[in-house]
């Protein structure tokens, strides 16, 4: 899933070690949505190596894609939305691949390219 907006909180970073022995951390941001009437959600990067590559600071605009998950304790749900994307939305074009790759619409048509002016010898089949 995604969602669009500008982030209002970057909550304190949470870890610990698994049972299995390993460190883990994992922080939480609030992203408000823009609009008359803006939704908030509170999403969490899970893993050290993320939070640092993901870098996300108050008032940034982002594109967030994140799976939805739920986990029960203690007879009660909890739903968990982990984040495995971001997008800055200004920077759309730098995270994207193949983005920019198209002409704008405005753009200028090309001159026709004239194959026969460099090439001095045929070889193709067809």
């Amino acid at each position: 899933m995604e969602l669009s907006g500008k982030v209002i909180a970057v909550l304190e970073p949470r870890g610990g070690v698994s049972k299995t022995g390993n460190e883990w951390k994992v922080q939480e941001y609030v992203i408000e949505t823009p609009g008359t009437y803006p939704r908030r959600m509170c999403f969490e990067v899970f893993g050290a190596d993320k939070i640092q590559q993901f870098n996300i600071q108050v008032g940034e605009e982002l594109n967030v894609f994140f799976d939805i998950d739920a986990r029960e304790w203690q007879n009660r749900w909890f739903n968990s939305l982990r984040a495995w994307k971001v997008e800055r939305v200004g920077n759309a074009s730098q995270t994207s691949p193949g983005a920019g790759s198209f002409p704008s619409v405005n753009a200028e048509p090309a001159a026709p390219v004239d194959f026969n002016a460099t090439d001095e010898k045929d070889d193709l089949p067809f």
